[in-house]
């Protein structure tokens, strides 16, 4: 289960994406980045940010810690911007928390060159997600401590948009074109054999158990949270199966 912090300020938006996230301090657990439920995204953006965050963690990524975010919607009481009130009354109850990194900088494939092995792993695990938001123009990679971290998957994991037409889209290829990182010759090829055979269900089914229950009620076609979990596990296990015919950039 992730760990549950609680926003007791609201410190300041972050502007830089489109669902208006905002930083938070939720007491001796320090700074979050709070992603809202009450986006226009929704709450398929947060499952998304869960299940691709935390696969990336246990196939060896640096990603910021994720939390369940527990707000009360007064906690922006003070905020004079009233996009980011109505946004945060909306948002009552269990949002998502990423650790907040001090310091880190957005990667620049400029300044900041990637080895090909690396680049590979990270093109790889964005094609098992479907992840196109790591374009040159919105890489949504950061540098901390001399290192690459991933951040903001909500934009993976479209399938979910549509579950009747999902499992046709289980092998669909990834085009890989406008990734920040093919500049640096990816070896896509050697990131395949390393993390294909590790995706298995049951590592997808420990990742999909830490998505709240409330994020996966109500969803239509579903008896329960757990069957939305069990077509989230099938829908990823089909794509990681071999051969993953996807994965070439």
């Amino acid at each position: 289960m992730l760990r549950e912090v609680t926003a007791d300020r609201y410190v300041t938006p972050l502007r830089e994406g489109g669902s208006l996230p905002g930083l938070v301090e939720a007491g001796a657990g320090g700074l979050w980045v709070a992603k809202f439920v009450g986006a226009a995204q929704g709450r398929k953006a947060l499952v998304a940010e869960v299940v691709s965050g935390e696969l990336a963690r246990r196939l060896g990524f640096r990603v910021p810690e994720l939390a369940r975010l527990e707000v009360d919607p007064r906690v922006a009481v003070g905020e004079p911007d009233q996009q980011v009130q109505d946004l945060v009354k909306a948002s009552g109850g269990t949002n998502l928390g990423m650790a907040y990194l001090s310091g880190a900088l957005g990667f620049d494939p400029l300044a900041f060159p990637v080895d090909p092995a690396l680049a590979g792993r990270v093109v790889w695990f964005d094609g098992l997600i479907g992840n196109v938001d790591r374009s040159w123009r919105n890489p949504n990679l950061l540098v901390h401590g001399g290192e690459l971290w991933l951040i903001d998957h909500g934009a993976s994991l479209i399938f979910h948009h549509n579950w009747p037409r999902a499992a046709a889209s289980a092998r669909r290829t990834f085009d890989a074109s406008d990734h920040v990182l093919l500049s640096f010759g990816p070896d896509v090829a050697a990131a395949d054999a390393e993390l294909g055979p590790q995706v298995t269900e049951q590592l997808l089914g420990e990742v999909l158990a830490l998505v709240p229950d409330v994020w996966l009620e109500d969803e239509p076609g579903f008896d329960g949270p757990d069957a939305v979990r069990a077509a989230y596990v099938a829908q990823l296990a089909e794509r990681a199966a071999g051969p993953r015919e996807w994965v070439a950039p």
